[in-house]
C-alpha cells in the first residue's frame, strides 16, 4: 500500500487544499504538523500568532479526525521529524505547500536531500509568484501592471476536499501543545478565534452583509467593515483563490496586492531586512518617541486608536496601518524596519512578505510610485473617521469629547485639556 505525508504550513484547512488533496490519492495519507523552534524562538514567539495558530490546529484535527484521519503533532526541525516519521511510516512521498520565503527555500531544500519524493502545491497565494513576470524582468516592480495582468491570468482549479483520510495504523498523533509551552506572552484581549471553520464563517458573513459596498466602506474607520480575513489568509484557514473568486472586484485587489509583496519577496528575500530601493535616508533613533508610539502614546489621537487597536486585538484596520506607519517613518522619521518588528510582534496576521512590503511602499523604500509621498494624519483622521467615533472607541481618554474635537483634543479650553489623561502631541503638527 502506497504510504503519503502531508505537511501543514500555511495551508491550515481542508477545503481547496491542492497539497492534501494530492496526498490523499496514495492509499494512505499522513496528515503532520511540526512545531519548529526556529520559528517559534522559544520564549519570544509572538503570543498573537502561537494562540490563533494552535485554534487552527485544533480545527484543523477535529476536521481530519471526521474524516477518520488525525493530525500527527511533533516538535523540532521539520526536515529532521519528516524524515523520521517517513521510516516510522513508509511513507515515500512528501506534499506541502509552495511558499518562497528565504525560511521555506531552505526548509524544502532540506527536505529534498531525504529519500522522499517531494511536491509543493500551490495554495498559498491566488497566484504563486513567479507565474506572472514583465518582458525583460523575473518580477513586477510596479503593482498597476502586475494587477492587469493578475486579472487576465487563468487560476488555478479548486482542489477536491478529501472525503476520507486514511492513517497508517498504530501511528501516535501526539497532543496540542498548551499555549504556556510555546509562547511566555499573553495574547490580545479580543483577539479572533482562529481555524478554517471561523474563517469560512467570517467569509460568509462578509460576503452576506458587507462585501457588495466593499469599495464604498473599506477604508471607513468607523465603520468597521472589511472583511477581517487577514489572520484566516496568514494561516491558510481560507483559500486565498476561493475569497478572490467570491469577493468584489475591490477586495480582490486587495488580494493582488498581496500576491504582489509575495512575489517580490520572492525575487528579493531581504524584503524584510533591506531596503529595496535604497534613497540613503538617515533615520532617527529617537527611543522616547518610538516608544510612545508602540504604546499609543503619541498625543495624536487617530495614530494612538491605530496603536491601541493593535494592542487589544492583534489587528489594526488597514486605513490605520498606512496612517501609522506614516507618522512613524514620515514624521518622526523613525526606520520602517523598527515599524516592522512591532507589528510583527502583535498581528495575528504578521505575514512577512505583505507586512513588510506594505511598511516599505509607505517609507518610500518600496514599490511605491510615489516614494516621498506623506500621510498627514489630521487630514486622514478628518477623511476617514470624520466624526470621530473610531478614535472614542480605542481611545478611552477622549470618550467624551463631541465630534471632530476628538482628533485635536488639543485645541480645548486648557481647563477641560487639562482634565484629560492623555498627552500632548510629541511634534508640532503643524
Amino acid at each position: 500500500m502506497s504510504t503519503s505525508l502531508m505537511l501543514f504550513t500555511r495551508d491550515l484547512r481542508v477545503r481547496d487544499n491542492p497539497a492534501l488533496a494530492a496526498a490523499c490519492r496514495a492509499d494512505r495519507t499522513v496528515p503532520l504538523f511540526v512545531f519548529d523552534d526556529a520559528l517559534l524562538d522559544g520564549p519570544f514567539a509572538a503570543p498573537n500568532r502561537v494562540r490563533f495558530l494552535l485554534d487552527a490546529l485544533a480545527d484543523l484535527r477535529e476536521s481530519l479526525r471526521g474524516r477518520g484521519g488525525d493530525l500527527v503533532m511533533r516538535r523540532g526541525d521539520p526536515v529532521t521529524e519528516v524524515a523520521r516519521l517517513a521510516r516510522e511510516t513508509g511513507a515515500t512521498e512528501l506534499f506541502l505547500a509552495d511558499e518562497r520565503s528565504a525560511y521555506a527555500r531552505r526548509r524544502l531544500a532540506g527536505l529534498e536531500e531525504l529519500d522522499l519524493k517531494v511536491t509543493a502545491c500551490p495554495g498559498i497565494t491566488v497566484v504563486p509568484p513567479g507565474d506572472l513576470t514583465p518582458s525583460g524582468g523575473d518580477h513586477y516592480r510596479v503593482f498597476t501592471p502586475y494587477w492587469r495582468a493578475w486579472e487576465a491570468s487563468r487560476w488555478r482549479p479548486a482542489a477536491a476536499t478529501p472525503r476520507a483520510v486514511r492513517l497508517p495504523p498504530g501511528l501516535t498523533a501526539g497532543p496540542l501543545p498548551d499555549l504556556t509551552a510555546l509562547t511566555a506572552g499573553t495574547p490580545s484581549p479580543d483577539l479572533a478565534e482562529g481555524g478554517e471553520t471561523a474563517g469560512r464563517r467570517r467569509l460568509a458573513r462578509w460576503l452576506r452583509d458587507d462585501a457588495a459596498d466593499y469599495d464604498e466602506v473599506h477604508d471607513d474607520l468607523a465603520a468597521d467593515r472589511t472583511s477581517r480575513l487577514s489572520p484566516y489568509l496568514k494561516f491558510g484557514c481560507v483559500s486565498p483563490r476561493e475569497a478572490a473568486e467570491a469577493g468584489p472586484t475591490g477586495f480582490r485587489r486587495q488580494l493582488a496586492w498581496r500576491d504582489f509583496h509575495h512575489q517580490v519577496a520572492a525575487a528579493f528575500p531581504d524584503l524584510p531586512r533591506a531596503d529595496y530601493r535604497p534613497r540613503g535616508r538617515r533615520w532617527n533613533h529617537d527611543e522616547d518617541a518610538f516608544a510612545a508610539w508602540c504604546e499609543g502614546l503619541t498625543g495624536v489621537p487617530i495614530v494612538d486608536a491605530g496603536m491601541r487597536q493593535l494592542q487589544r486585538e492583534g489587528f489594526m484596520h488597514n486605513r490605520a496601518r498606512l496612517v501609522t506607519a506614516s507618522f512613524l517613518t514620515r514624521d518622526l522619521g523613525i526606520d520602517w524596519r523598527r515599524g516592522l518588528g512591532h507589528f510583527n510582534d502583535w498581528l495575528a496576521d504578521g505575514d512577512i512578505a505583505d507586512n513588510a512590503g506594505n511598511w516599505q511602499w509607505v517609507a518610500g523604500t518600496g514599490n511605491s510610485t510615489r516614494p516621498d509621498q506623506v500621510m498627514n494624519p489630521l487630514r486622514q483622521a478628518s477623511r476617514y473617521d470624520p466624526s470621530g467615533a473610531y478614535v472614542r472607541r480605542h481611545l478611552p481618554e477622549l470618550a467624551d469629547l463631541e465630534g471632530r474635537t476628538a482628533h485635536h483634543p488639543w485645541t480645548l479650553p486648557p481647563d477641560r485639556r487639562g482634565a484629560l489623561a492623555y498627552p500632548p502631541p510629541i511634534l508640532d503638527l503643524d
